[in-house]
């Protein structure tokens, strides 16, 4: 982004690192509301990102960066030679699974049905990996660990017959898709 943002400066654009409050466009120019100032703009480019879905548990915000991450390629490399949980079954949650493979000794995917959404593909590369395996039919209760004494190091896991298990692993990566970070335009 720091390329994109150069580039555009090299051709006039003004850039501006603040928040916005409020967009208006239900007339020309555009009205842009960052706190007490407003800007003006012919057009406007929303290029705002998105952010990871999370479980919503409590222990989950507890223990995130210490064994829980929502990016494996940010995070990833901590994981070296260690034993992974991906939460999903979409082809983010291939994907992730896939590039953890390079640091991780042991991925598994655990998944809350007993098939993937994900492409063809992406399941043919999981299912083609021997270092990937596959908790069917089961979700997330809750996660063990204490961030000031080796962070996670247990996900308590429930199957479709309502049975649940503590599951040893050193990490938990969540793959459950992303909001765009747009709810301001609403």
């Amino acid at each position: 982004m720091d390329l994109f943002r150069k580039q555009a400066q090299r051709f006039g654009a003004e850039t501006f690192f603040k928040n916005v409050d409020n967009v208006d466009l239900s007339q020309r120019p555009f009205k842009i509301t960052v706190g007490n100032e407003t800007y003006l703009s012919d057009s406007i480019i929303v290029a705002t990102g998105a952010s990871a879905k999370l479980l919503g548990l409590e222990s989950e915000t507890k223990l995130m960066g210490h064994g829980v991450s929502a990016c494996a390629t940010c995070d990833g490399f901590f994981f070296r030679d260690k034993h992974v949980l991906v939460v999903g079954g979409g082809d983010s949650a291939m994907e992730e699974a896939t590039f953890l493979t390079k640091f991780a000794s042991k991925v598994t995917i655990v998944h809350r049905r007993d098939e993937f959404r994900a492409s063809k593909i992406m399941q043919k590369r999981v299912f083609d990996n021997s270092k990937i395996d596959v908790l069917w039919n089961h979700q997330v209760l809750d996660m063990i660990g204490d961030p000031k004494d080796g962070g996670l190091h247990q996900a308590i896991l429930k199957n479709s017959n309502g049975e649940t298990i503590n599951y040893d692993c050193d990490g938990l990566f969540l793959a459950i898709g992303h909001d765009p970070n747009s709810k301001f335009l609403n």
